[in-house]
């Protein structure tokens, strides 16, 4: 009989025969999974569809080189990856089409899920961010002495974004054992490689990283698991990153709709001919691993499973709109434990109560790690974290490269391997660096697969000391805009160190911002053992009936000055402390009490946290207002340098004639 010639050399990579019919299989079922999947797309049963048809091999080899209890962070070409772990099709189907069985609830669609039981962290549409998380999942690895490998998938595309150089400099900077796999498929959508990068192989970039890096033929299964067995075994017992490019094809759109038009027919033909699936099935044949009968077998076994899970899936209803299901699950639910302030207290500033606060955390909480730059060995800038390599190690306090996406996506991965993150901004103002992950992962992420983010982003801020457009913004507004984030402000001392410990305490994402301006400036009696504060409870510091003043940070004091220089006796004064959640019971009480209200903010006036608050104040409290809301807030320009253009800026003069205003209204 005449052997079929084969475009894959597979006789050079031995593989178990037992394994060999496992991987046919693996690479099977995906394929009949998306033929089915390209039948509903086109009747309009299922709304859009990613085609891994011909680069099954790779996300299949890499499944099944990695263990059970080992992550694996797939893209939307890497369903083997699914099918591998095992993942119930009946939900992956559920999932496509927005039912309540799927991953999401409805909330999401396609690959952007994970499930923790499979081990599996699916990518969300801005694909960088997942390349450092798999760097977090890796390093609570390291932390707590497992010896895994954890591997993540891109494209060759994604290799073009900031977040790829940030995750593959930090896992070399700090030896995490991560597989990065680049699935090289030609075409970022319909722009070629030619387009995209300028060197031979992205694998050579690994040599800019200090880190190994190999080719592999991404269409030959048993060169890809057995090279990345190997990979893998190495990794594991020598901890280290590790780039693989594998070279393939995408035989069909990008996404169904956008066709393939734009690529040359003699190369679809020429990847046409080196099919993974077809030319495995006819190697298996002729070696004697897969006959006839079984072979047929096989496919009806897995059409059979396919048919039935879609039957199951389609039986169920569409998903119902229930509003306080879906306002419940935007944050993890965490009961809050109230720890007494306790009888000693010490006259400290409001830096040293954040210390204090962030060290008896660590003492507290041994899965709690540190991230920031400089804030190991030097401290921090601030000196925040003075000594604290000393007490604790710098594996749990750690200097990072200057890389805050990255580092944000890095303790995204620390959650869900387990642990606790706090990331230091340097300055709140840097933060635009790591906001795609913010706003987009760790707020998203519980309300989408119901997966926590176990971290809190030290944000120091404002304005007042010289330190110009870079440094000084107050910009918690960008935050408070965005379901599934928390924002603590606290005025004092006490308030700061009690609200960060129950931030950390929290298992859900805290923007914890601390005003720069009153670190050293301000001083407070703050109990010394730990204690919390509850999120979403305002403290009244006076009371009175004449008008209501409303604000936080540095507001705060700016208000008791300008109350005490107009003597201003009869004022209810309240400090947030908390934007989200935002204690609007309170708020609502004092203005309907008084009837006059000001609202204070450090940030500009447009957009502000004023503003919202004068709308609902507006929406809840109208019939009580004897006075229009009056909003004060720093003038509409970049924060100045100059001392007396600074002072023009902030709100601070404006602010005596506003309560001048309201009070003779």
């Amino acid at each position: 009989m005449e052997k079929t010639p084969l475009a894959f050399d597979y006789e050079t990579f031995q593989v178990p025969r037992e394994m060999q019919l496992r991987l046919y299989r693996e690479m099977l079922r995906p394929r009949l999974i998306e033929e089915k999947m390209l039948i509903l797309l086109r009747q309009g049963k299922i709304s859009k569809w990613f085609s891994g048809i011909g680069q099954e091999a790779i996300a299949v080899g890499v499944a099944a080189s990695l263990k059970p209890e080992e992550f694996i962070l797939p893209m939307h070409r890497n369903l083997g990856a699914f099918t591998f772990r095992d993942v119930p099709l009946n939900r992956l189907f559920a999932q496509w089409q927005g039912k309540a069985n799927g991953f999401t609830k409805g909330r999401d669609r396609s690959f952007h899920f994970g499930s923790m039981e499979h081990r599996i962290v699916g990518m969300i549409s801005h694909l960088g961010p997942q390349l450092g998380v798999a760097d977090g999942i890796a390093l609570s690895d390291l932390l707590q002495g497992r010896s895994r490998v954890t591997a993540v998938f891109t494209g060759e595309g994604a290799t073009s974004e900031g977040d790829f150089h940030e995750a593959l400099n930090i896992a070399s900077v700090w030896g995490l054992p991560v597989l990065f796999c680049i699935e090289n498929n030609g075409y970022g959508l319909s722009t070629p490689v030619s387009e995209q990068y300028n060197c031979e192989n992205l694998a050579d970039r690994g040599a800019g990283y200090g880190m190994e890096s190999h080719i592999l033929d991404g269409n030959n299964i048993q060169e890809v698991y057995a090279r990345i067995s190997e990979l893998c075994a190495s990794m594991r017992k020598e901890p280290r990153p590790v780039l693989v490019e594998f070279k393939t094809f995408r035989m069909r759109g990008h996404e169904e709709a956008s066709g393939t038009r734009y690529v040359p027919e003699e190369m679809m033909e020429h990847w046409g001919k080196r099919d993974p699936l077809e030319n495995y099935a006819a190697f298996l044949r002729e070696s004697g691993v897969l006959s006839e009968v079984r072979e047929v077998r096989i496919k009806k076994e897995i059409q059979e499973e396919i048919d039935n899970a879609l039957d199951e899936a389609f039986a169920e209803p569409a998903v119902e709109f229930n509003e306080s299901i879906e306002l419940n699950d935007v944050f993890k639910p965490f009961v809050f434990k109230q720890v007494e302030k306790g009888l000693n207290a010490n006259n400290i500033r409001l830096v040293d109560a954040v210390s204090q606060g962030l060290r008896q955390s660590m003492q507290r909480h041994d899965n709690l790690v540190l991230l920031g730059q400089d804030i190991a060995e030097y401290g921090g800038v601030f000196k925040v974290t003075e000594g604290f390599a000393e007490e604790f190690g710098t594996d749990r306090v750690r200097n990072t490269p200057i890389c805050e996406s990255g580092i944000v996506s890095t303790a995204m991965g620390l959650s869900l391997g387990g642990m606790k993150a706090v990331v230091e901004m340097q300055f709140s103002d840097f933060v635009t660096s790591g906001f795609n992950p913010i706003v987009n992962y760790l707020a998203k992420v519980h309300y989408r697969w119901g997966e926590p983010a176990d971290v809190v982003i030290r944000m120091p801020c404002g304005a007042g000391v010289g330190a110009g457009p870079f440094h000084s913004q107050t910009n918690e507004a960008w935050f408070t805009k965005v379901p599934g984030l928390k924002v603590a402000y606290p005025a004092f001392p006490a308030d700061a160190k009690g609200l960060l410990a129950t931030a950390i305490e929290d298992p859900n994402p805290v923007l914890f911002f601390e005003h720069k301006g009153l670190y050293r400036s301000l001083y407070g009696d703050v109990p010394q053992d730990y204690f919390t504060i509850p999120f979403g409870q305002a403290a009244r510091l006076r009371e009175g009936e004449g008008l209501s003043v409303i604000t936080y940070g540095a507001g705060v004091h700016w208000a008791i000055e300008a109350l005490d220089a107009l003597g201003v006796t009869d004022a209810d004064l309240i400090d947030l402390r908390t934007l989200c959640p935002l204690d609007t019971g309170t708020v609502f009480e004092s203005v309907r009490r008084t009837g006059k209200v000001l609202l204070l903010q450090e940030d500009t006036l447009f957009g502000g946290v004023c503003s919202d608050l004068a709308a609902m104040i507006g929406e809840h409290c109208f019939e009580y207002l004897d006075a229009p809301v009056r909003r004060v807030a720093s003038l509409e320009t970049p924060v100045p340098f100059a001392r007396n253009l600074e002072a023009g800026f902030l709100p601070k003069k404006r602010l005596r004639r506003a309560l001048e205003e309201l009070i003779a209204y």
